[in-house]
């Protein structure tokens, strides 16, 4: 058993970091998922604090890249309209299941909503589709820092002589 849970442990949180940049996978969930496998195994060593820590940071960052866009999108001048627009943008960018369609899509249903709110002012709805981005970079980020963080985790469980490695590294 503790083979099956190591290679889904391993499997897992990869894909978790793959879905940091897929729009359509939960990436970090994925390699949460991935992270309790491997706690499960009768060989770990990772604490019970640990998967409850990893379980808030997990929750947060999922939320986080929810509400980001409309937050970014409201401190770069948005207005409601912009707000609705880009949190409408990420949906159709998701479900159109691209990478393109997740990156752009809140940038143009920002500025979208800010042309039809105010159509005189394109600079202000372009600067706030470029907020709208910038949460996109920062919400993949966070992703991925914590999606890394758990594969070293999870590596350094089932190899062993990587964990080793990576103490002697730093």
């Amino acid at each position: 058993m503790d083979i099956l849970l190591a290679i889904l442990a391993v499997i897992f949180t990869f894909i978790g970091l793959v879905g940091c940049i897929v729009p359509i996978l939960p990436g970090p969930v994925l390699a949460y998922i991935g992270f309790l496998c491997c706690y499960f195994c009768s060989f770990d060593q990772i604490s019970t604090n640990s998967v409850w820590v990893y379980l808030a940071l997990t929750a947060a960052v999922t939320i986080a890249d929810f509400i980001l866009p409309a937050y970014l999108t409201k401190l770069a001048g948005g207005s409601k309209a912009g707000e609705r627009g880009a949190t409408a943008g990420l949906i159709v960018g998701m479900l159109l299941g691209s990478l393109v369609g997740a990156i752009i899509g809140p940038f143009i249903g920002a500025v979208v909503g800010e042309i039809i709110k105010d159509s005189s002012d394109l600079k202000r709805a372009f600067k706030v589709g470029l907020g709208s981005f910038l949460s996109f970079i920062v919400g993949t980020g966070f992703k991925l820092i914590l999606c890394i963080i758990l594969l070293v985790k999870v590596f350094s469980e089932v190899f062993p002589a990587l964990a080793n490695w990576l103490s002697n590294l730093f």
